[in-house]
């Protein structure tokens, strides 16, 4: 059993599948790791919910160039990721970045939580109370019922 699971782990870790081509790949090992970081972190506009270094589209592979163009003319990491925010706009992030204009985006979610937990909150406090105590005449009948059979 436990060869299995050590074979399904290596199937599964081992397969990890990227869209950069051989022809994409830079000499300098290093400026391939850092375009490999930059690109991990962008969002491909195409499929959207996948980064650029994953995607097969043409435009991801024209932003992986584009990064590792920017890259060679010597441009920090955070230099490169301003010009893809500059002409793409924030969209390009797969994690936007924590900014006034952002706020709404990155608080959403703990707002829905404490309005969630309020309306439940709220919901339980005003249903009725429900009586499970039988008052004299219900007592009565039952006890009829019961000395019938």
């Amino acid at each position: 059993m436990r060869f299995v699971l050590a074979l399904a782990a290596i199937l599964f870790v081992g397969s990890a599948a990227y869209a950069v081509q051989p022809d994409e790949v830079m000499k300098d090992p290093v400026l391939e790791h850092r375009a490999r970081d930059i690109s991990a972190g962008l969002r491909c506009m195409v499929c959207q919910n996948q980064s650029i270094d994953d995607s097969d589209a043409q435009l991801a592979r024209d932003l992986r160039l584009l990064v590792r163009e920017r890259l060679s003319a010597g441009d920090s990491d955070q230099q490169v990721r301003d010009y893809l925010v500059q002409r793409y706009g924030e969209f390009v992030l797969l994690k936007p970045t924590f900014r006034a204009h952002t706020l709404l985006l990155w608080l959403t979610p703990l707002l829905v939580l404490v309005l969630g937990g309020i309306g439940a909150f709220v919901a339980l406090k005003r249903r009725p109370k429900v009586s499970t105590a039988l008052d004299e005449n219900e007592r009565k009948a039952v006890e009829a019922l019961l000395k019938r059979d």
